[in-house]
Parts: C-alpha cells; sequence; structure tokens
C-alpha cells in the first residue's frame, strides 16, 4: 500500500500554516497515513486546544471514507442514508476540514484542520493538499 510520506506530510503542514497565516488565523493541523494513523501534527502558536482532536479526527474520518467530511456531512443530515454515521468509529467530524491525500495510485492519507470556522479549515486543509502537486 502506498502511504504519505513524513516528507510530504511536513511539506502539508508547512502549506497549510502558510495559508492560514496569510489568512490571519491559528489552527491546528493533522496529517494521517493510508491506515489512518497519525503521521504528523502542527498546533500553531495560540490555536485553540480544543481543536487538537477534531483536527485529527477530521484526518482520520477523511480517511476513512475517502471523501473530504464536508461531503460525509451532506450525505448524514436527517432523512439521509448516513444519517448518525458520526456516532461510528469511535466518533467521527462531518463537517468541512478533512481532505483525502491523493496520488497515482489513489489514497495515501489525509489532511485535517481545525480551529476557525469550517469555511477557513476547508481551505486551509486544501492548500496543504496542493502541497502533493
Amino acid at each position: 500500500m502506498t502511504t504519505v510520506t513524513t516528507a510530504q506530510a511536513t511539506a502539508i503542514l508547512d502549506a497549510a500554516q502558510e495559508k492560514a497565516e496569510s489568512m490571519g488565523i491559528k489552527q491546528n493541523i493533522a496529517v494521517v497515513d493510508a491506515g489512518a494513523n497519525l503521521l504528523a501534527f502542527r498546533r500553531m502558536d495560540g490555536a485553540w486546544l480544543g481543536s487538537i482532536d477534531i483536527a485529527i479526527t477530521k484526518a482520520k474520518t477523511a480517511r476513512f471514507f475517502d471523501m473530504p467530511t464536508g461531503d460525509l456531512g451532506e450525505l448524514s443530515q436527517p432523512g439521509k442514508s448516513l444519517y448518525g454515521i458520526e456516532h461510528s468509529n469511535g466518533g467521527l467530524i462531518s463537517f468541512p476540514g478533512g481532505i483525502p491525500l491523493m496520488d497515482g495510485d489513489g489514497v495515501i492519507g489525509a489532511v485535517g484542520v481545525s480551529g476557525s470556522s469550517v469555511e477557513d479549515d476547508h481551505a486551509v486543509a486544501q492548500a496543504g493538499v496542493t502541497a502533493l502537486d
């Protein structure tokens, strides 16, 4: 199985932090490998302590289901087919900020970001993803 490397994870953290700094926000940024194991983590100075676990869980959720957490959120609304899924797997996050990491062979891990609005979290996570390009 192909997985994100430590060097790639560091580049993802750097790109995400750079984006967060340009936005004037403080974020927690997590990268998990293909097995959904935490590979790298960065807490920007002053980022919320309560968002540490959220960033890690967003990354794991994105890898568990190989889709952005915001997409999972749309599928888990009342009346939708995945309603209640947040209670599985020891707890999931189903709002934006987690994005799978892809290479030519498929999903190699995921990034999760938390510490601001979900729109900001998603933008910072997306900036991390671009470090793989």
